[in-house]
């Protein structure tokens, strides 16, 4: 695989490492500021925010750019929205530094499967994608929990100020090792809207803003979970969490390569997995042995669906990929704030902390339907041609080497 893929992978690890480490630092900011856990959690839904804000806004505003300028134009505002935030005198100001540094989130992921997927043979694209998108999940594995401990021994600014030199790494080795790619002739913002008029696009972001909601409604209350039902101390929970992000990281590279071979396919069963999955967890959470080994699957299968959520986008969008990539992302963290709401409200309802895993099973089929219909479209579309699957997808001509 290209060295290349290892600056954006890079990009994802820092990414993924200032998105997740927020939950481990909340205490600490809540403190420095003097407001509570709750108000604290603001910028956790503020960067959510940004996300879902600049995907769309950043990737079609930058249609006409070289790709590779525009990906060291997004790192670097990421990097200095991570400075602003380790310098915010107050919290006020901190919440709009995590609002300015989510803006490039989704683009760079969208720009940078573009990308991935343009340096390798059609039949290893997903896989390139995949490589890319591991680092998101190596920060889960790596990038957490060393951020909450460097903000529990220097503060939580000191985290900050990491993922800020990480920043700095990564716009290093994008300068060094991304190749220029300009976009092809006659793009432009127009062109990028237009991937919307496209009904496979909306199902394709259907499938992720519903199906990957169950996921996060049950991941959302994880920790209460493990402590109040499974019986694990508040210091194992960081263990369970560590196991998640191991799951996540062999789901995304096996994910990656099972899309290559069958797209759809690899997408209904990740979607069917997801929901199997959730329901087994909710039978095996009061036993710890099993329940850990429902949480490594829940983040292996919902990891593992992503690499084909993200292809499939970039095919159904045609010749204007890179707005449909970025907006992946943010109908991933629409689900992450809709899975976690609905979460929360069966929890209120006083059904318990297990019973996300039911409603997050039902949204996993919802999703799965959702892929059914669009493969059948497809289907009925390409009759008689090749069946759904790695082969039979479009390849867009922004991804032919």
């Amino acid at each position: 695989m290209p060295i290349a893929l290892l600056a954006l992978a890079l990009g994802g690890f820092g990414i993924g490492t200032t998105e997740f480490v927020a939950m481990g630092i909340l205490p600490e900011v809540a403190e420095a500021f003097g407001v509570s856990i709750p108000t604290a959690g603001y910028m956790i839904s503020g960067y959510a925010l940004g996300v879902v804000v600049g995907a769309p806004v950043l990737a079609a505003a930058g249609a006409r750019l070289d790709r590779k300028h525009l990906l060291i134009g997004l790192m670097a505002a990421f990097t200095l929205g991570n400075l602003a935030s380790a310098l915010a005198p107050t919290f006020e100001v901190l919440l709009a530094a995590r609002f300015l540094t989510a803006l490039p989130h989704g683009t760079f992921f969208g720009i940078g499967a573009v990308v991935a997927a343009s340096l390798v043979l059609v039949t290893k694209r997903a896989q390139a994608v995949s490589l890319m998108i591991a680092g998101l999940t190596v920060a889960n594995i790596v990038g957490v929990p060393l951020g909450t401990a460097v903000s529990h021994a220097f503060g939580w600014r000191s985290t900050y100020l990491l993922v800020t030199l990480v920043g700095v790494v990564t716009l290093l080795a994008l300068i060094a090792w991304v190749p220029s790619q300009r976009p092809k002739a006659g793009a432009s913002v127009r062109a990028e809207l237009g991937a919307l008029r496209r009904g496979q696009v909306w199902l394709a972001l259907a499938v992720g803003a519903v199906g990957f909601g169950g996921m996060f409604a049950s991941y959302s209350y994880i920790s209460p979970m493990m402590t109040d039902v499974t019986g694990f101390g508040p210091g194992a929970v960081t263990l369970v969490l560590a196991v998640y992000g191991v799951g996540m990281t062999a789901g995304n590279l096996v994910g990656g390569r099972a899309a290559d071979r069958a797209l759809m396919p690899t997408m209904y069963a990740c979607m069917a997995a997801i929901a199997v999955v959730l329901l087994l967890l909710h039978a095996v959470a009061p036993y710890k042995i099993p329940a850990v080994a429902a949480v490594f699957l829940l983040g292996f299968a919902g990891s593992a669906l992503i690499p084909s959520l993200q292809m499939r986008l970039m095919n159904a969008a045609a010749d204007a990929p890179s707005l449909a990539a970025a907006l992946n992302h943010a109908a991933l963290n629409t689900a992450n704030a809709a899975g976690a709401w609905l979460g929360g409200l069966v929890i209120a309802a006083g059904y318990g902390y297990t019973a996300p895993n039911i409603l997050g099973a039902g949204l996993a089929v919802i999703g799965l339907l959702l892929a059914l219909l669009s493969g059948l479209i497809d289907h009925r579309r390409k009759a008689p041609a090749a069946p759904s699957g790695g082969a039979a997808e479009p390849e867009p001509a922004e991804l032919r080497g």
